[in-house]
């Protein structure tokens, strides 16, 4: 007897087929929640003392950030996610005209102008544009199908990424702008484009990265800030100039190696406490997990993140169509880069970019546009398992 159900003709358009609300994928909802739990155990204890008065200021706006983020999974999980790549064009100028209007009308914070103030948070455009811009290639890369091995399609889908991306890092903010790139290259690599578009890719970044570090300031152009420049640099020697740019990588190495096996704790963990750590809650949020829980609650979350990334890799095979394939490799990517390049910089191993550990970091911009790729990953496994479904058993007669 078959007992899938299928799609109720009178369903408004736009809406999953009501079998799809069965094919949730637990294990991804495990890992999401287990990290956003982290964050907030993390956040109370190292921002207990950061504003008088409210000690718990900044785990209650995570608490919110978090409860707003599970509803627009909800809602993404619920509709047909394929209905995005026919916006694309809209999507792509949300991207761009959200990027300018931050760069216009953003308010300027430690040298950078990168967010919009707004009563209950700061939004960050750029956190935003990650999702859009995910979506944007994924449908012009299907556009292009029957062209995904052409020169012209690469080039297409790298000039869409580095307009905004050369947006992003004039605000500065290097770290996004570097995200945009990787969600592209991980968009052309599950479309199959051909190994030596990539090395000319990678010959050509080379190339880019050698003037802008060295040619440029050689004949009197400044492309990167000062301290963008150092940061980038500084990891490699972060002794040479311990109280500047070697100050946030030698604090958190500090850090992480008190914890030890199993951590210092909340009241010994004086790197953290001290404020010799810092943007303990934001980008260093890793070195105070090492820190309080050590080697134990640093192994726990970065299981947690491999758990994800398994996962999203699951949805990936499981996508009903094209689409859906490069849509959860865009956000693999995207989730991938950044949390090894943040957890990297807590280590020494990468120079310090200003990218967010995802869904542990505070940020409500940050929050919500990881929840919103993850979101998009559950309606991608939902539809992908329950058209594998339909086509097992057949059609209800």
């Amino acid at each position: 007897m078959n007992t899938t159900p299928i799609q109720d003709p009178k369903a408004p358009a736009g809406t999953a087929p009501r079998s799809t609300l069965l094919f949730f994928d637990p294990l991804l909802l495990l890992a999401t929640l287990g990290l956003a739990a982290c964050s907030l155990v993390v956040l109370k204890g190292a921002t207990r003392e950061d504003i008088p008065g409210a000690p718990d200021y900044y785990v209650t706006r995570q608490g919110v950030y978090f409860a707003v983020g599970f509803v627009l999974v909800a809602i993404l999980w619920r509709i047909d996610y394929s209905r995005l790549r026919e916006l694309r064009y809209g999507i792509y100028g949300l991207l761009i005209t959200s990027i300018l209007a931050v760069l216009a009308l953003g308010a300027t914070a430690k040298g950078a102008q990168r967010a919009i103030q707004l009563p209950f948070f700061s939004f960050q455009a750029s956190e935003l544009g990650k999702v859009l811009l995910v979506i944007t290639l994924a449908a012009v890369v299907v556009e292009r199908s029957r062209n995904i091995g052409q020169r012209e399609t690469t080039a297409l889908v790298m000039l869409l990424a580095l307009v905004p991306a050369f947006f992003v890092i004039a605000q500065p903010d290097l770290g996004s702008g570097l995200v945009y790139i990787v969600i592209a290259l991980a968009v052309l690599f599950v479309a199959g484009t051909s190994w030596r578009h990539f090395a000319g890719l990678f010959a050509l970044g080379a190339v880019a990265l050698t003037l802008v570090l060295v040619g440029a300031p050689a004949a009197g152009v400044q492309v990167l800030k000062p301290y963008q420049v150092d940061r980038l640099t500084a990891f490699l020697n972060p002794t040479d100039n311990p109280q500047k740019q070697g100050y946030q990588q030698l604090q958190s190495k500090i850090a992480i190696g008190a914890g030890q096996k199993t951590g210092r704790g909340e009241r010994n963990a004086t790197q953290t406490k001290g404020n010799f750590l810092p943007e303990h809650h934001t980008d260093f949020i890793f070195a105070v997990v090492g820190e309080r829980f050590g080697f134990v609650g640093a192994a726990l979350v970065l299981s947690l993140y491999a758990l994800l990334i398994w996962r999203a890799l699951r949805v990936l095979t499981v996508a009903k169509n094209l689409f859906g394939a490069l849509v959860a490799g865009g956000v693999v990517g995207m989730l991938l880069f950044q949390v090894f390049v943040n957890v990297g910089m807590t280590l020494g191993i990468m120079p310090i970019t200003g990218i967010p550990l995802p869904l542990m970091s505070y940020g409500g911009s940050s929050v919500l546009t990881t929840l919103l790729a993850l979101g998009l990953l559950q309606s991608i496994h939902a539809q992908g398992r329950a058209a594998s479904a339909h086509k097992s058993f057949g059609p209800r007669l």
